[in-house]
C-alpha cells in the first residue's frame, strides 16, 4: 500500500506479471523461515521449564504433608505401620535398644543380624536417654530393616540433658530441656542432667511433639522410663498422664494407625493407673546361674525392686513385658548374662522364655543391649554393647533364633 500511493506515475509492481514458479518459491522460503523460528522458540520453552515428577498410580504414597520433613525431595520410601498383635509381640519381642539411634556403631551389621532373626517387635529401638531424638537418622536405618511384619518401639527416658534443646523440624519451635526438670533432680544422672516431670507444661508440650514425629515415621510402641520418677502423682485420680495418653491415641487415630503405650512402673499397684497403659515393663533380676525369684520384690535390694510377673502387679496390668535388665553396671542382668558360658546363656534364655510366655506376660530376647565396658564377658561390636551376632564374640545368634518361633 505504501509503494502504491507514492508511485502513481509508474506502473505498480503489483500489476506487473509475476511467474507462477517465483510465487511458489517465495512462499516456501517464507514458510521455512517461520517454521525455523517457531521450533527454536519452542525448544527454549522446553529446556527452560521444570518438568513435574510423575508418581506411579500403583504406589499409595501419602500426601506431601504426611511426609516427614526432608523426605519430599527425592525420597519415596516411607515405612507403613501395620496392625498390632499383642500375642505376637509377647512371643516374638526383641530388645533392640538404640538400633534406630546408632547404638553399637556397627549399624549395618546389627541391622543385618535383625534381618536374619524372627523378631517381630523391636523394643526401645529409638532412644532418648540424655539425647535428642533424631527422626531423620531413625528413618534412614528403618529403610534397611527387612523384617515383615515389624513394630518399632521408642523409649521416652527419665533422663534428659539440660545443656540441649529439641527443635521441631516441622514448625521450627524449640523445646528447652532445662524447663522440663522435676524440682530437686538436677544432677541426678551426672552434670547437667535431671529427671523430667509430666507436671511441667514444657515437658508435656515436648512429649506431644516428639511422639507425633515418631508416629509420622511409623513408630508404634512408646515406653515411658521409670514413670514413678517422671510422674510425681502416679495415681489415676491426679496424674497428668491421662491427658498425655489421650493426646497420643488421638493423633494415632487421626493417622489411622495403631499404637501401644507402656511404662516402667516398678512397684506401683494402683490398678486404674496401671491399666491406663497397654503394657508395663521391667527386668527379671537373674542371679549368676540365670535363676529368678517368685515373689513381689527382689531380695537383692533394700527397697522394692518389683518382679512384675508376680500377681501383685501382673493381675492389675493389661500386658507385662519382661527382659534382662541393664543399667550400665557390671552387676545388672546383662552384665551377669554376658559373663556366663554360652551354654548357660542359652539355657537361661530358654528357661526365661518358657516361664514367662504365658498369659499376659512375655519375655523379650536381648538382641541389642548396653553393657559396662569393664564387664569382662563376651560382647558385640564393642565392649559397651551386647549382640548375639555371629560376627562378634558371643556368637549366640543361631541358638537365639531357634528360641523365637517363626510366625
Amino acid at each position: 500500500m505504501y509503494i502504491f500511493r507514492n508511485n502513481q506515475k509508474e506502473i505498480s509492481i503489483w500489476k506487473k506479471p509475476v511467474p507462477f514458479a517465483g510465487v511458489v518459491l517465495l512462499l516456501l522460503v517464507l514458510s521455512g523461515g517461520f517454521a525455523w523460528y517457531a521450533l527454536s522458540f519452542s525448544s527454549k520453552i522446553v529446556f527452560d521449564s521444570v518438568q513435574p515428577k510423575l508418581i506411579s498410580p500403583k504406589r499409595n504414597l501419602p500426601e506431601a504433608t504426611d511426609f516427614f520433613p526432608g523426605e519430599k525431595d527425592g525420597q519415596v520410601w516411607h515405612f507403613a505401620p501395620g496392625p498390632i498383635s499383642m500375642r505376637k509381640i509377647r512371643s516374638n519381642g526383641c530388645v533392640a535398644d538404640g538400633l534406630l539411634s546408632g547404638y553399637g556403631e556397627k549399624t549395618k551389621e546389627i541391622t543385618a543380624m535383625f534381618n536374619r532373626s524372627n523378631c517381630i517387635y523391636l523394643h526401645r529401638a529409638l532412644e532418648t536417654w540424655l539425647r535428642v531424638p533424631d527422626f531423620k537418622e531413625a528413618e534412614s536405618i528403618m529403610e534397611n530393616v527387612k523384617l515383615q511384619p515389624v513394630v518399632y518401639g521408642m523409649f521416652i527416658a527419665e533422663a534428659i540433658s539440660t545443656r540441649k534443646k529439641y527443635e521441631d523440624a516441622v514448625d521450627g519451635k524449640k523445646y528447652h530441656y532445662e524447663k522440663m526438670c522435676r524440682e530437686g533432680t538436677e544432677g541426678r544422672w551426672g552434670a547437667d542432667t535431671c529427671i523430667p516431670s509430666v507436671g511441667n507444661v514444657e515437658y508435656r508440650r515436648y512429649l506431644k511433639v516428639i511422639t507425633q514425629r515418631a508416629m509420622d515415621i511409623g513408630i508404634q510402641s512408646f515406653l515411658f522410663g521409670q514413670i514413678q520418677l517422671q510422674d510425681e502423682k502416679h495415681n489415676f485420680q491426679e496424674t497428668e498422664m491421662k491427658n498425655i495418653l489421650a493426646d497420643m491415641r488421638q493423633y494415632a487415630q487421626e493417622k489411622n494407625m495403631q499404637i501401644i503405650v507402656g511404662a516402667q512402673t516398678d512397684d506401683i499397684v494402683d490398678e486404674p493407673y496401671l491399666r491406663m497403659f497397654d503394657y508395663i515393663e521391667g527386668g527379671v533380676g537373674i542371679d549368676v546361674a540365670g535363676q529368678v525369684e517368685d515373689q513381689p520384690c527382689s531380695s537383692n535390694f533394700a527397697s522394692c525392686w518389683a518382679l512384675l510377673w508376680d500377681k501383685r502387679y501382673s493381675a492389675k496390668a493389661n500386658n507385662v513385658f519382661l527382659h534382662l535388665d541393664w543399667s550400665g553396671l557390671v552387676w545388672d542382668d546383662m552384665g551377669k548374662f554376658a559373663r556366663m558360658t554360652q551354654e548357660i546363656r542359652m539355657q537361661t534364655l530358654q528357661n526365661l522364655y518358657a516361664k514367662f510366655n504365658t498369659g499376659n506376660t512375655g519375655f523379650m530376647l536381648p538382641y541389642l543391649a548396653v553393657l559396662n565396658h569393664q564387664n569382662e564377658g563376651c560382647y558385640g561390636p564393642n565392649k559397651d554393647f551386647y549382640t548375639p551376632s555371629n560376627k562378634y564374640k558371643c556368637k549366640d545368634e543361631d541358638a537365639m533364633n531357634q528360641i523365637l518361633p517363626k510366625l
